[in-house]
């Protein structure tokens, strides 16, 4: 009785120790949320003084996105290597440097010099991987989900926080002000993360592995896994068209909507309401009462309806009615799609797993802003939509059809 005491005494500790530390994983995401929709109310409206148009400005997050691209999964691999502690302090001194750069940007060159740390900004996959490590299996999308209200907060805090610093002091100290930001974060990452997150016989074998993080064999082994391609094919196929819309909604806003700093900033932060309550009270409910795959399929057949109403919306408050499913679409296919690819490989791989969904949505930045411009400036926003609804319609029939095959890997 005494040993059995004790083991359930570590175990509880253990289990107090794990969320503590997803605690102050959640708050370093909302953080870095807020960080970075600062940074979005002051790019565009920068850009535009520094004369650049619809399209150029595409051509800046496309830069973004192929950045990013190639840092996802090289980062996640740097991650399951290194440990949580020395990625997430790398991707908060990268965010540092970069609105440092910002700060300084007074050419057009400089804006896409700034956007070069992105490499190393992931600090949303690698706050994924430490949830990832210290969750169960069966309780991971609704731990998940708890990132997605991290992101909410964020974007309404960061969103009505940067336009309004960006209307009352300008482009430079509203940069500066998300540079001090980073730093504190990064202080919270240095005081509270352990070095590691992974099991220790997981990451015992781990270290059997290449320890070179560029070892591309390594990181695209797991696509061999069974369910892997397949859930990937569909995150790109149906997120494209929605990625394309999420990439152009700032010069949407802008241009279409003719909305001023201030104005955007209060209608990011209505996008994060709606997001925050979702992921904070719909989604976890959800994920224990229905399979993955039905609520896969579920929200890819919303997200097409969702295009639909998008092509013909012609205010602001009607677009505000449709944020409500599209936000809901979105977050149960981004919490979805992150939880099947998880539990198809190893434990000791949840942090190259989660690099390479983030090159996906990255991927989707990347052709995002040039088609997003090209169709906008030749057809207009209606047809973003229209490709949305297509699209997620025949991706609907197909899953409808033959539905993805639940597959999950054992620690080993």
């Amino acid at each position: 009785m005494g040993e059995k005491g004790e083991v359930s005494a570590v175990g509880a500790s253990r289990a107090a120790e794990s969320r503590k530390i997803i605690n102050v994983v959640y708050l370093i995401t909302a953080l870095d949320i807020t960080w970075i929709f600062l940074q979005l109310s002051v790019t565009p409206y920068l850009a535009k003084k520094l004369g650049f148009d619809t399209l150029w400005l595409g051509y800046l997050q496309t830069t973004v996105g192929v950045i990013q691209l190639l840092g996802g999964p090289v980062f996640g691999r740097f991650a399951d290597l290194f440990g949580a502690r020395t990625a997430l302090s790398l991707a908060c001194s990268s965010t540092v440097v970069f609105f440092l750069l910002l700060a300084v940007a007074n050419h057009p060159a400089m804006l896409f010099i700034h956007k070069i740390p992105t490499v190393f900004m992931h600090v949303l996959p690698a706050s994924q991987m430490v949830v990832t490590d210290l969750t169960e299996p069966e309780k991971r999308a609704d731990a998940l989900s708890k990132l997605g209200l991290c992101f909410g907060v964020g974007m309404i805090v960061g969103s009505m926080l940067g336009g309004h610093l960006n209307t009352r002091y300008g482009e430079t100290f509203t940069a500066c002000f998300g540079a001090v930001g980073n730093v504190f974060s990064l202080l919270l990452v240095l005081k509270f993360l352990p070095r590691t997150t992974k099991d220790p016989r997981t990451n015992t074998e781990s270290e059997n592995k290449s320890k070179s993080i560029f070892n591309l064999r390594e990181i695209t082994r797991l696509m061999k896994f069974p369910g892997v391609t397949p859930t990937f094919l569909v995150k790109i196929v149906a997120g494209l068209p929605s990625g394309i819309f999420q990439v152009m909604f700032s010069v949407i806003a802008m241009e279409f909507f003719k909305l001023q700093p201030e104005q955007n900033g209060y209608m990011m932060a209505y996008l994060g309401i709606v997001q925050m309550v979702i992921q904070g009270g719909v989604l976890g409910p959800l994920t224990v009462r229905y399979s993955e795959s039905s609520l896969l399929i579920m929200s890819i057949g919303l997200t097409s309806l969702v295009g639909l109403a998008q092509a013909y919306t012609q205010s602001v408050f009607w677009f505000c009615v449709i944020v409500i499913p599209m936000m809901f679409s979105l977050s149960v296919f981004n919490v979805i799609t992150d939880s099947m690819l998880t539990k198809s490989v190893p434990s000791s791989d949840t942090g190259t797993m989660l690099g390479l969904s983030a090159s996906v949505k990255n991927l989707l930045r990347t052709v995002g802003p040039t088609a997003g411009g090209y169709l906008y400036m030749n057809y207009g926003q209606s047809s973003i939509g229209l490709i949305q609804f297509l699209v997620n319609m025949v991706v609907f029939v197909y899953l409808l059809l033959r539905p993805l095959k639940r597959t999950e890997a054992r620690k080993e």
